[in-house]
């Protein structure tokens, strides 16, 4: 009479399977004879697939709050980055990923002109255009700015322009606080590199984000305020000029008094 297999227990059962799991690893990995048990070494290249942590793989990047490009892939000619200052900040921003604005994005819009620039523009954030050219204010609204900064008897390509968020955010909304918390460190770092003497803050957003102040653009505008150690002068955003063109003789008294401070005077009008 046959009898039925003695069952092992539990905790034998468990070792069992696991040695058998280890056995099949092993096979899988083409190692056909396991040493005597004084000298078996567990194989480095066929690790139980169990065990494998990803963070263990030599090709998983470490984690990080970003992901940039090599710091190789940015260069003085890329735009906005002009200087050795400026190139530091681009490199540290990278190919940026700190807040979900980067998932909806064409290009990341860094910022242009002069690297040395004693006059800079901040708005808000990139449009469509801006998005699609990696550019700030190269739509009507830019084509605006680009005239007043001409009439102002400066050249584009002599200021700086920049923007509180380097991402473009959906359907042209506000950013939002997280958002202008991930990204307002470099638009402080491009400042430091540039160096300004004026900054002109365009539009309400802007402005009250530097500032950190509610009040209305209409009650600020036209009023030397600060924002990192730098005269700032708010004044209207060159897209709102152009919904409300009566409006724009307010913002050209504002850039006259931008004007004053480098001792220039205004063209007859």
């Amino acid at each position: 009479m046959n009898r039925a297999p003695k069952r092992l227990p539990p905790e034998a059962a468990a070792v069992a399977a696991d040695a058998l799991r280890h056995l099949e690893a092993l096979r899988d990995a083409g190692v056909l004879e396991v040493p005597p048990a004084e000298t078996r070494v567990r194989p480095a290249s066929a690790p139980s697939p169990r065990t494998v942590a990803p963070a263990a793989t030599p090709s998983t990047p470490p984690t990080s709050t970003s992901t940039s490009r090599p710091a190789a892939a940015y260069s003085l000619s890329d735009k906005g980055c002009g200087s050795e200052g400026l190139l530091a900040v681009r490199q540290e921003l990278g190919e940026c990923t700190r807040c979900k604005l980067h998932a909806g994005r064409t290009r990341l819009v860094f910022g242009v002109g002069s690297p040395k620039a004693e006059l800079l523009f901040v708005g808000e954030g990139p449009g469509a255009d801006e998005d699609l050219q990696g550019e700030p204010f190269v739509g009507k609204a830019g084509q605006l700015l680009t005239r007043m900064i001409e009439a102002m008897g400066f050249r584009r390509e002599e200021v700086h322009i920049a923007n509180v968020v380097k991402c473009r955010p959906p359907g042209n909304r506000d950013p939002e606080p997280d958002e202008i918390e991930a990204c307002e460190p470099f638009l402080k770092a491009q400042i430091a590199a540039i160096g300004p003497r004026v900054i002109v803050a365009l539009g309400r957003f802007a402005v009250q984000t530097l500032l950190r102040d509610g009040t209305p653009i209409s009650r600020q505008r036209g009023r030397w305020r600060e924002y990192q150690g730098v005269r700032c002068m708010p004044t209207f955003h060159p897209a709102y000029l152009l919904r409300n063109p009566a409006e724009k003789g307010k913002a050209w008294d504002d850039l006259k008094l931008v004007m004053k401070e480098f001792g220039k005077t205004p063209p007859g009008r």
